[in-house]
């Protein structure tokens, strides 16, 4: 069986139904989640603290990026592999453009995932014109923490809102393929995924987007502080696969997220 293409993600969003997506940084839980039944893998620059141990994921290199992402490739056959750009890996687009086509030729990438609004228009239509498939992350952007005054949630005014929205509608005109919102209230989430019609993934935003994301280590409960909008699945089962399971169960029936976990 082939590797999934987004034709897959597009195609369950039209048909309404939910897909369960983690992080993974190495080919042994690559191969566990993909096992289990997780449809999208992230390599996430969230290896930055969860793998190195650092404050933010800013000291992490394009070069970093690759290697982790080759593991991942070596230790999955079916997931759709998607993978971020690190800070200042795309600060210009032609910049951009050389960076992504590393990630693609060296580190396999089917995706990358670029944090940032309108200003980004100009770079996603490169890569897209240029073959190079695109995910755009809006919200909470950690490599943005300093700026944004730390993790917080973001839109809840209405002005904030609305450059949400706008930013979104702009980065789904220049080409891109997908869109990941971060820490914002479930219901801005909803108008937003409703007024696209590519698929939406979410974390921290509610249980309305067409696909769920976390990051596998506080899915686990190996997180020192876990984020508020996660949960340990590992606590009510027997075995890592058997939570990745249940989290994966839960997207799908739209148990995870619960309003609990949800911002408003």
């Amino acid at each position: 069986m082939p590797r999934l293409s987004l034709n897959h993600f597009r195609k369950l969003k039209r048909q309404g139904e939910k897909f369960a997506s983690l992080t993974a940084y190495d080919a042994s839980f690559a191969h566990l989640i993909e096992e289990a039944g997780i449809e999208l893998v992230l390599v996430g620059d969230s290896l930055g603290m969860v793998i190195q141990g650092h404050e933010s994921t800013l000291p992490v290199s394009i070069e970093e990026m690759i290697y982790h992402a080759q593991q991942v490739h070596r230790g999955s056959d079916n997931m759709l592999l998607m993978v971020d750009m690190p800070f200042m890996s795309y600060a210009t687009p032609d910049t951009a453009l050389h960076n992504a086509a590393r990630l693609m030729r060296e580190g396999y990438a089917q995706v990358v995932k670029l944090e940032g609004g309108n200003w980004l228009v100009d770079t996603v239509k490169l890569l897209t014109e240029r073959g190079i498939p695109v995910c755009a992350h809006l919200g909470l952007m950690p490599q943005s923490v300093h700026q944004l005054g730390g993790y917080v949630v973001q839109g809840r005014a209405n002005s904030d809102a609305e450059r949400l929205r706008q930013d979104a509608l702009a980065l789904q005109a220049a080409g891109a393929s997908m869109l990941l919102v971060e820490c914002i209230p479930g219901k801005l989430a909803a108008e937003i995924t409703q007024a696209l019609h590519i698929p939406v993934i979410g974390i921290g935003a509610g249980a309305e987007c067409d696909g769920q994301i976390l990051v596998l280590y506080d899915m686990l409960g190996l997180t020192v502080k876990p984020p508020s909008f996660s949960k340990n699945f590992l606590t009510e089962q027997y075995s890592i696969q058997a939570a990745v399971q249940a989290y994966t169960q839960a997207v799908k029936s739209k148990a995870f997220p619960t309003i609990e976990q949800t911002f408003t």
